[in-house]
């Protein structure tokens, strides 16, 4: 039976909770490093959001390109605001940034990466007008095209 000096076994064990420790703080880093920073072309000018970028990780009701173009959402009998509010707000992990009386800046994240996606509404008499743009990378899959009919679904629904 071999007898290892106490001191050894000491080190060995702050080591290893260090170790654990910057482990730890790395994966933090690297997952709040997904979030992006708050875009600075956000907001409707003239009835108009801004256009998608050169990427196919973007969605606008009002876009002419058909990568990008998607209908606007169907205009909820009454209080149109509060009806999307409730809708968005049965989402998960979605917070409300901004609001007006027509408009709705709203960030959706993702649940592994905490990717973050900048969406818009700006309710017209006829319709909801719509863009969803993520923050980060190149493409984004196909998500944002889904959370706008995933929404759509929810506002017929009501």
């Amino acid at each position: 039976m071999m007898i290892f000096p106490a001191r050894k076994d000491a080190t060995l064990g702050k080591q290893a909770v260090y170790g654990k420790v910057l482990t730890l703080i790395a994966s933090t880093l690297l997952l709040t490093a997904c979030s992006g920073s708050l875009p600075n072309n956000l907001g409707v000018a003239d009835g108009r959001f801004s256009a998608c970028p050169d990427k196919p990780n973007c969605v606008n009701s009002q876009a002419s390109d058909d990568e990008h173009r998607i209908a606007p959402l169907p205009l909820p009998k009454g209080d149109a605001l509060a009806t999307l509010k409730n809708v968005i707000e049965a989402q998960p992990r979605t917070a409300i940034v901004s609001q007006s009386d027509n408009y709705l800046h709203v960030t959706f994240t993702s649940a592994l990466m905490r990717f973050v996606d900048d969406v818009e509404f700006f309710i017209t008499p006829q319709h909801i007008e719509v863009r969803s743009a993520s923050r980060l990378g190149h493409s984004d899959l196909g998500v944002n095209r889904e959370r706008v009919e995933t929404l759509r679904n929810a506002l017929l629904a009501e």
